[in-house]
């Protein structure tokens, strides 16, 4: 039940943050940057606290280490694989005109509208 409590103080921080961003609208746009900033940063605060919180800054971690992991593909790689991937769309892009070209003339055809 804390936890619930908790992520909707988190919530209402949130929204007072971007509530202070409108009302300070006659303010500098540094100092209404600055109140959704803070809105954000205290309630990651109070969600941190939490066991949903905690959860997702665990997986957050998990995620970015796993990112690091991962082997990407090199310049050349991609290139190549965008080119193929380009090439494979224009031949079934031709294929699939030629393939409604051949059924409309067959359509005209059976509906006598040839010519």
């Amino acid at each position: 039940m804390a936890d619930k409590v908790k992520l909707g103080i988190a919530f209402l921080l949130v929204v007072a943050g971007i509530a202070g961003f409108y009302m300070l609208s006659e303010q500098a746009a540094v100092i209404r940057l600055a109140s959704i900033l803070l809105g954000f940063a205290m309630a990651t605060g109070v969600m941190w606290t939490t066991l949903q919180g905690k959860a997702f800054f665990s997986f957050s971690r998990e995620s970015v280490a796993e990112a690091k992991r991962v082997v990407w593909p090199t310049r050349k790689e991609t290139v190549q694989t965008t080119g193929m991937v380009l090439i494979f769309a224009v031949i079934m892009a031709l294929f699939l005109w030629g393939v409604d070209a051949i059924l409309l003339m067959a359509v005209n055809n059976l509906m006598g509208r040839s010519g």
